[in-house]
């Protein structure tokens, strides 16, 4: 003990001999131990083990020095050996007194170890609130020795000898040699057992380079561990690297001038021959090579020295083995060596001398030398007075007998000592940083938790069980502030289990006792337990739930009865046996549950075992109750109360843990109980009233004092680390609060309502999120639970808390709407109507509440009332829900919230509208007022594409009516984002040349379709935008343009109304302020809408050409059967009617729609000739020409109108009035070219009057071609037979004629009205035209009356001038 505590740093090497020779072979002897010698043994390291310095210092200079023994780590589990005691079945010469002694000695020297383990680590650290022990705080200075205590009249290692060769180490340094320590052993263990294996693994790990010469030097190292006979057993193998390898460790001999015997004997010190001839021969063979390498004359070849060194090797064998009776003398040795020097002899003398000096002293390794070597005592020994230690390393045996055990123990310190002699001297190491604890309890953690678990299992020994808690107690605390999770774990768990909590039946003192433990742990190192919290509260929830038992008291009553801890620990209880008697609880099945136990880890104690239960187990389960009584409900509480003590991540660890025993409890199938969840409450309401006051920093009113006298106990901490500790609390309120158990359900949610009115007591400052995050389980419970009471009861609590708490309700609004949310669509009506008149009266009563807060609040209680309209219990509240959007917009709008420009509006805010894809939202980020609107705006416009016909109708009124009425309070950049992302869309959805096809689908994503009604609706307030803010909207003209001519391309002639009346509206109000760019865009597109849909048409019509239309009527009676198909010859004719019926439907719309196109452009025209340049008025004049072209190639179609004739007669409906869309189609542009040579001076004269004459002769064609259907055949030049005389016409001709005599007259007046130079210069292209109406017979006198002044006004003139 003096040389450890006094000298340990000048003796490094000596301890790390003597200690595993001496001390640690008779600590590991378990059998056949001298009982006095152990008992020496045990109190020498239970003294070792007081002082923490030594502890340290041997693991740091031994077990982490690669070229020491592992002196700690074989006290220890020299220590578990014998903690053990024999193994079963063996013999051993102890008695059972001494094998009890022994094994309560050890412990408690484990004990002392880990004690002395963390009274050093408390020394070197300060735990406080904060988290150190994440981060050590290290000693710069190297006085962490023991010192010896003055009365023994020493001083310390270092102050008595400051120049000792010590150096202050880190913990970084200590781990990496540790860890290359544990690795090294590991490949040499593995060497030790299969070489090659061995070799690779060093290798793979860089212990050892990969080349032979490297692999050669580590075995020729002498490396601690190495197996001197697995050495040469690897030597001698012949695999190549192995090969190489033995080649390159024999090569690195220098047997330069040395004797032969000399050499060899050198050659062989580091290892051992193999047992194998072949391995030898290879071994040998080489090294006879090396050795005439090394010496070139000393033979004739490397043969007569390869056969020298066999015999050698067998005289040795001869000489020195005692087995062998017949030795070999000299004159043997040299008549078996003759002839081997390349046939001759070699030297007699020669010979002799090496037979005498092998037989003389025998050829050995290292380990067996026995070669004296001296050694002087340096100044350091001669001042400690070691010359025993020094006789004792230079002894020697003079007497020639065979050595006893103790001398044989002598020898081996004395070859040790020799082996350590020619190396440099050793370092001794000290540290003063806390990780190396790290590394000592990875080391010891598995045998002490043995060591104390099997003793504390089978003893009763109320002295030896203690010892074992207080080990369990002292490595809890260094395993948990040493932040090593799994050895904490593992030692909590095992205290926990020993306190048969969930076995009562069979507890004993030493089960009581561990409860005292796992509280003191609790108390003690409650900073650091983190996980293991779960295993010390499920402790205390036992314990409380066994002594409800003992007073009788039943747990199904305990759900919603919280304790009264004051009363409790004034009114003395009775025992347990005299309650469970009294009250008749012995039949209770919780009792028998518990009576019969189960397993530590089983949620409920007895829940799954089944089974009598005896009188006798009753019994002793009362008398342990009896023995719990030393646990009162002061100390549980007690753990609670220190919680106040507990750093930030220990409170939340703590909460956490808090939470999973609670969940167990609530989940027990036999007795569910709330203990856990009423400290739950209890910490939640710390948590309310804490914030609360935090926020305002007022002073408390006396309940409150109250509350935190009796029953708060942290009150003191941060508020984020009450945010911490409440998001914990917030998700296992929700977990509880969705438990199909309703009684706990409710019991949760009443819990957290009487929070949050507290809560809300105090107003909340701005910015601040904490109502919100208070209040959040409501809203997950709302939207998760199936149980109709909780979601009812959840509404009518938040009802009742924000009407009476209204006023400071701040970010708690979104929680409040986003319960009344998903109680919009709630299955129960009850629930829906409820939440909807809450609703209603917080928008009338207290909507500058809702938008005082932020931007959010106010989109979260539109959401709610966008939902409030899919109700399907009561179309009032659809309806009254919109209606509130409304009255939110004018809210707004009452309030000034005014969505002004931030910048000058130069135009930039419309650019960025068009890099942002005109995202509404990136207007609204830019403009806080924008925010409240962005929410409203966007809900309507949802709706308008909503399921139910009311619900589109009214949200599309008071979209429009909202922007028309508050428009004027927009911003640029925010009026181009609604346009773009508000209305635009609803168009999108609506348009009606997509819903034309009887197969087509609703373009909307519900299925919805506009009603015609809305449509127009819509487009007319689309109109009405843009006319009122016309300044700002500009840019957005081509899309209202588009989405009007989209209504003009419709083949409905409804809503093409709607899209003619829009435009002409729109050019009407705003075609004075149209660009002639913009004038461009609109014809265009009125243009592109009249000639898109001829195509569609046109493919439409071409399905009559394979239908044959029946003679008769549709009811005929023919039943023959088509072959192909097997259909009836009056399917197909019905088939065929249908289709027909189909065209002549699509006709009719369509020459409704080119009719309307026509007029709207005629009348653009006529109301804004003055506006229109002379690009303009050629659009129109194309849009002109292309009706006129499709009216007059619909009316060639003959055999078409035969066939829509005689369909139309068979379905008794009317025609197509095609002949009356190609007289209105030439009228109204022969009036337009006629007003546009009249009045319009931008586009030149002689090209209208081409165009007019033009018109003109096209007239007069179609009206010549209905007296003679090859009339206009023959105007081709193609020969057709001369006709000599006129047939009279029939009546089809007549009254084709009649219905277009009034166009006729028009183009006859018209080109009465042309100047006579025009009239002289474009006459003689309709002369014969006029010629042959003459000749023709007409239906009426106005035909031959404009045909004389034709005559008279300009032909005549021209003949007679």
């Amino acid at each position: 003990m003096s040389l450890l505590t006094k000298y340990r740093t000048g003796l490094k090497d000596e301890i790390g001999i003597f200690f595993p020779m001496l001390i640690l072979r008779v600590l590991e002897n378990v059998l056949q131990p001298s009982f006095v010698q152990k008992m020496t043994v045990l109190n020498l390291l239970e003294k070792i083990a007081a002082d923490s310095q030594i502890i340290i210092d041997i693991f740091v200079n031994y077990d982490c020095d690669v070229d020491s023994p592992n002196i700690f780590e074989r006290i220890v589990n020299g220590l578990l050996k014998t903690a053990l005691g024999p193994p079963p079945a063996s013999t051993t010469t102890l008695s059972a007194v001494q094998d009890i002694t022994f094994r309560h000695e050890s412990v408690n020297c484990l004990v002392s170890i880990i004690k002395s383990m963390g009274a050093w680590m408390d020394q070197k650290l300060t735990i406080g609130d904060s988290d150190l022990r994440k981060s050590f705080k290290s000693d710069t200075a190297a006085e962490g020795h023991s010192t010896l205590t003055a009365e023994d009249g020493t001083v310390s290692d270092c102050e008595l000898q400051p120049e000792m060769n010590s150096e202050l180490s880190n913990a970084a340094t200590l781990e990496q040699r540790r860890a290359y320590k544990i690795e090294l052993q590991k490949g040499v263990s593995l060497f030790n057992r299969k070489p090659s294996k061995g070799i690779e693994f060093l290798i793979n790990t860089k212990k050892v380079g990969n080349s032979p010469e490297e692999v050669a030097a580590f075995l020729k190292s002498n490396t601690t561990g190495l197996n001197e006979a697995m050495i040469g057993d690897y030597l001698g193998e012949r695999e190549d690297f192995a090969l190489k390898v033995m080649h390159a460790y024999v090569d690195s001999f220098d047997f330069k001038s040395m004797d032969f015997g000399e050499a060899i004997r050198f050659f062989l010190q580091g290892f051992r021959l193999p047992g194998e001839a072949q391995k030898i021969d290879r071994i040998m063979e080489k090294f006879a090579e090396r050795y005439c390498k090394c010496n070139p004359n000393s033979f004739t070849s490397a043969d007569t020295a390869y056969v020298l060194a066999y015999s050698v090797i067998m005289l040795n064998t001869d000489a020195h083995n005692s087995m062998v009776k017949d030795k070999m003398n000299k004159s043997d040795f040299i008549r078996n060596n003759r002839g081997i020097d390349d046939g001759k002899d070699l030297p007699e003398e020669y010979l002799g001398a090496l037979y005498d000096q092998i037989v003389n002293n025998e050829i050995k390794m290292n380990a067996d030398s026995s070669v004296p070597q001296s050694m002087q005592a340096n100044s350091l020994n001669k001042l400690l007075g070691l010359d025993g230690i020094l006789n004792l390393v230079t002894w020697k045996q003079t007497e020639e007998k065979a050595l006893g055990a103790n001398g044989l123990l002598i020898r081996q310190i004395q070859e040790q000592f020799k082996a350590k002699s020619g190396k440099s001297e050793s370092v001794y190491h000290s540290v003063s940083d806390v990780a190396i604890l790290r590394f000592m309890v990875e080391v010891c953690w598995g045998p002490m938790l043995a060591a104390y678990s099997v003793t504390l299992d089978q003893s009763d020994d109320r002295i030896a069980t203690t010892q074992c808690l207080q080990g369990f107690r002292h490595a809890v605390h260094v395993t948990a502030v040493m932040g090593m999770q799994t050895q904490r774990d593992a030692f909590v768990t095992s205290t926990a289990k020993f306190t048969f909590l969930h076995c009562a039946a069979d507890m004993k003192q030493k089960n009581v006792d561990a409860v005292k433990a796992i509280i003191s742990i609790a108390i003690e190192d409650g900073n650091h337990l983190q996980e293991s919290w779960e295993h010390i509260l499920t402790c205390l929830s036992r314990i409380e739930h066994l002594q409800l038992l003992g007073e009788g008291s039943s747990t199904e009553t305990s759900i919603l009865s919280v304790p009264n801890t004051e009363i409790d620990e004034k009114v003395p209880k009775p025992s347990g046996i005299q309650s469970l008697k009294k009250k008749g609880s012995l039949q209770n099945p919780a009792v028998m549950a518990v009576v019969r136990g189960g397993s530590y880890d089983s949620a409920a104690v007895g829940a799954n075992s089944s089974g009598l239960v005896t009188p006798e187990q009753i019994n002793q389960f009362i008398a342990n109750l009896n023995l719990l009584e030393q646990i009162g409900s002061s100390e549980l509480n007690h753990v609670f109360v220190h919680s106040q003590r507990l750093n930030s991540e220990a409170i939340v660890a703590f909460v956490k843990a808090l939470c999973k025993v609670s969940i167990a409890e609530l989940q027990s199938p036999t007795d569910p109980r709330v203990f856990s969840l009423t400290k739950l409450v209890e910490i939640a309401d710390e948590i309310a009233l804490a914030l609360s006051i935090s926020l305002l920093y007022v002073p408390m009113e006396n309940a409150y004092s109250r509350i935190l006298c009796c029953r708060h106990y942290n009150m003191n901490r941060i508020r984020l680390v009450w945010f911490r500790i409440w998001n914990v609390l917030s998700d296992f309120f929700v977990s509880v609060g969705l438990s199909e158990n309703l009684s706990v359900a409710i019991f949760v949610m009443d819990s957290l309502r009487q929070l949050a009115m507290k809560f809300l007591e105090r107003e909340e400052l701005a910015n601040y999120n904490f109502q919100n995050e208070f209040l959040r389980p409501f809203v997950i419970v709302m939207q998760k639970s199936n149980s109709i009471e909780i979601r009812e009861l959840i509404v009518r609590y938040v009802s009742q808390m924000v009407l009476s708490r209204v006023s400071n309700v701040k970010s708690g609004w979104k929680s409040v709407f986003m319960v009344f949310t998903a109680a919009a669509v709630d299955e129960r009506k009850n629930i829906v109507l409820l939440a909807f008149g809450t609703m209603e009266k917080i928008v009338r009563e207290y909507f500058p509440h809702i938008s005082e807060t932020d931007a959010s609040t106010f989109s979260d209680c539109v959401r709610c009332l966008v939902k409030f309209t899919n109700s399907k219990f009561d179309s009032d509240i659809s309806l009254n829900a919109i209606g509130f959007l409304r009255f939110c917009a004018i809210k707004l709008a009452e309030g000034g919230l005014v969505c002004a420009d931030k910048s000058p509006d130069d135009g930039s805010s419309v650019s960025a509208v068009t890099k942002n894809d005109r995202d509404l939202q990136s207007f609204a980020d830019s403009d806080d007022h924008a925010s409240y609107w962005v929410p409203l705006l966007a809900g309507l416009s949802e709706l308008t594409s909503d399921s139910k016909l009311a619900i589109r109708k009214s949200s599309t009124e008071v979209l429009f009516n909202v922007l028309k009425g508050h428009g004027h309070l927009f911003s640029r950049a925010f009026w181009i984002g609604v346009f773009s992302s508000v209305v635009l869309p609803l168009f999108n959805g609506a348009s009606p040349v997509k819903q034309d096809s009887p197969t087509a689908k609703s373009p909307r994503p519900d299925g919805s379709t506009w009603d015609p009604e809305i449509s127009a609706a819509a487009a007319q307030s689309l109109v009405d935008l843009v006319i009122r803010f016309f300044n700002v909207l500009r840019p957005q003209l081509p899309n209202v343009v588009s989405i009007l001519a989209g209504y003009l391309k419709s083949t409905k002639q409804g809503p093409a109304s709607t899209g003619v009346s829009a435009t002409y509206r729109l050019t009407g109000e705003l075609g004075s302020r149209f660009s002639k760019d913009e004038w461009q865009e609109i014809l265009l597109a009125i243009k592109e809408a009249a000639t898109s849909t001829l195509p569609g048409f046109m493919k439409i019509l071409r399905s009559m050409d394979d239908i044959k239309v029946p003679e008769n009527s549709r009811s005929s009676t023919n039943t023959e059967t088509s072959s192909d198909h097997g259909l009836t010859k009056d399917d197909l004719e019905e088939d065929n009617l249908q289709t027909s019926a189909y065209v002549v439907s699509k006709m009719k719309s369509f020459i409704a729609v080119q009719l309307l196109i026509m007029q709207v452009i005629t009348d653009i025209y006529k109301a804004n000739l003055q506006f229109l340049v002379a690009s303009n008025i050629n659009i129109i004049v194309e849009i002109f020409s292309s009706i006129t072209s499709h009216a007059q190639q619909l009316n060639s179609e003959t055999v078409l109108q035969k066939k829509i004739k005689k369909v139309c007669s068979i379905l008794e409906t009317s025609e197509p009035p095609m002949v009356h869309f190609e007289n209105e189609a030439y009228q109204n542009y022969l009036n337009f070219l006629q007003d546009l040579i009249k009045n319009n001076s931008s586009t030149p004269k002689e090209m209208n009057l081409r165009s007019l004459v033009a018109v003109c002769e096209k007239i007069l064609l179609i009206y010549l071609s209905c007296t003679d259907y090859n009339y206009a055949r023959r105007q081709k030049p193609v020969e057709i037979p001369v006709t000599h005389w006129i047939l009279p016409l029939g009546i089809a001709k007549k009254e084709k004629m009649a219905a277009r005599t009034p166009l006729l007259v028009s183009a006859l007046k018209a080109l009465n009205c042309l100047e006579k130079d025009s009239c002289r210069k474009y006459i003689a292209d309709i002369f014969h035209l006029l010629v042959d109406l003459v000749r023709s017979d007409h239906s009426s006198n106005e035909v031959q009356h404009a045909l004389s002044n034709i005559f008279q006004a300009c032909i005549g003139p021209i003949i007679m001038p």
